[in-house]
């Protein structure tokens, strides 16, 4: 009989969030790159793209809902959203930069993790949830460092919250319209490289 041990599997899940209202753009092309980097690895890997443009959620509306158990009381699907990050081994999200800052369905759902900086911050609740590795990727049509700064504090705070850790940022300036980033090909490579890289020294295998 084979030692139960060397019959597991360790399965590594990726959680890949496309921030863009516009599917087949710019930031959903370097998100598909990065994930064909992360396949390239030979782990044993499940991986989920959520769309949030998609989804029906609302954004957060400061009820005090959450303040005394660190839940949010809004039911729809960010339920999901809590589940699919907290059981997540890695989080890269993917987006352009609107305004300069994040468009509002990443914002969105950057808020409504009010109730996970409650738990955390004012409850003093204990880390259940084994830490993770996250890579973000910003595409954005001008090039103005300011705007990367701002987009990317906020999701500094977001992986903060969310107990995960700033593993990696790929920035590509000067894409705006469909498919132009198509033609840089650094950042296509940088995208699949840094795929590779946010999972490559997990320790998983098949």
């Amino acid at each position: 009989m084979r030692d139960r041990k060397s019959r597991i599997i360790l399965i590594m899940k990726v959680l890949a969030i496309l921030g863009s209202p516009r599917r087949g753009g710019n930031a959903e092309t370097l998100l598909d790159k990065a994930l064909e980097g992360v396949q390239s690895t030979g782990v044993s890997l499940e991986i989920e793209k959520v769309v949030l443009n998609e989804l029906k959620f609302s954004p957060c509306q400061e009820c005090g809902g959450c303040d005394k158990t660190g839940r949010c009381v809004l039911k729809d699907a960010m339920q999901d959203i809590y589940k699919k990050i907290d059981q997540a081994d890695a989080v890269i999200i993917s987006s352009p930069i609107f305004f300069g800052s994040l468009p509002a369905q990443v914002k969105a759902m950057i808020d409504r993790y009010q109730c996970r900086w409650v738990a955390k911050y004012i409850l003093e609740e204990k880390e259940i949830r084994p830490a993770k590795k996250g890579l973000l990727i910003l595409v954005e049509a001008s090039a103005r460092e300011s705007f990367l700064k701002n987009a990317q504090s906020i999701i500094k705070n977001f992986f903060a919250v969310s107990n995960i850790g700033f593993t990696a940022k790929l920035y590509c300036p000067q894409v705006d319209k469909r498919g132009d980033i198509l033609k840089d090909e650094d950042c296509l490579k940088r995208a699949f490289e840094l795929g590779k890289e946010t999972i490559k020294n997990d320790g998983r295998g098949q």
